[in-house]
């Protein structure tokens, strides 16, 4: 038998929480133009004179940006996390002091820290050591089938499916498990495929410089399958080539016919 939370002393713990986040939310602003806007940011709110500002406060990143730059600045405290987690479930209409969500914020923040920890890494870091021992090696180096997890950035859904990447080194070789590495780099932020694709073949281009990149994911989108017009089991691909396959058709061809089975 489980005994029986106190759930006047909980109650009061949640509002007390409740409050220090309002509090803080409150205390949030920004400046745009003269103006000043408070609490937390909605792109379609004008302000008084009928004009917006969206472009001002956030402009969109490049796919070439791999950490955003304010990750390091005004990051909440775990509390402030957990706190919004509890604010979270009561808007989705249940009660966070009930037995089964008492403790459910710390694991959802304990869990955000896994599914997010692609944010703490740096992945030009992880593609600095070349071994340049490979007898001359110079052919293309593919590794299919990584499978990768993440989250789409407009409703914080999964998407997940599998990576494949291939390179010509130009000045060597770099260990097979980097590019997974850098496969959940990326994968492990808020994302959109596409840009997911672009991430890691800029990485991979500026880092190796190799004559030529190759990247290609395809996954199935939870945002699609659960929700809006709720299709399951669609797969979205996309791409990036560079260099020689950019340059080369016949390069493309190459890469996907080994890709899709043909060095089996």
């Amino acid at each position: 038998m489980y005994a029986k939370p106190d759930s006047t002393t909980m109650k009061t713990r949640v509002a007390r929480a409740g409050d220090a986040m309002d509090a803080a939310l409150k205390s949030l602003s920004y400046r745009v133009d003269g103006h000043t806007l408070n609490g937390m940011r909605n792109d379609n709110l004008p302000f008084r004179d009928g004009t917006s500002a969206v472009a001002e406060i956030a402009p969109e990143p490049t796919s070439a940006t791999r950490v955003p730059d304010g990750l390091a600045t005004g990051r909440p405290s775990r509390e402030e996390a957990e706190a919004a987690v509890r604010t979270l479930l009561r808007w989705a209409g249940d009660d966070p002091t009930r037995e089964g969500l008492i403790e459910t914020p710390a694991r959802v923040a304990k869990a955000y820290e896994q599914l997010f920890a692609g944010y703490r890494v740096d992945a030009d870091a992880l593609l600095e050591r070349v071994f340049e021992e490979v007898e001359g090696y110079s052919d293309i180096v593919l590794v299919r089938d990584i499978p990768f997890h993440s989250h789409c950035e407009h409703h914080m859904v999964p998407f997940m499916g599998l990576a494949h990447i291939a390179y010509y080194p130009s000045k060597g070789v770099v260990g097979l498990s980097k590019l997974a590495r850098v496969v959940d780099a990326f994968a492990k932020r808020l994302q959109t495929q596409e840009t997911m694709t672009a991430q890691i073949a800029d990485v991979i281009e500026s880092i190796l410089k190799p004559r030529g990149v190759a990247v290609m994911l395809e996954a199935e989108h939870l945002c699609m399958a659960m929700r809006g017009v709720q299709k399951a089991g669609v797969s979205t691909i996309t791409s990036q080539f560079r260099g020689v396959f950019k340059d080369a058709p016949d390069e493309q061809v190459r890469f996907l016919t080994l890709v899709r089975g043909g060095a089996r």
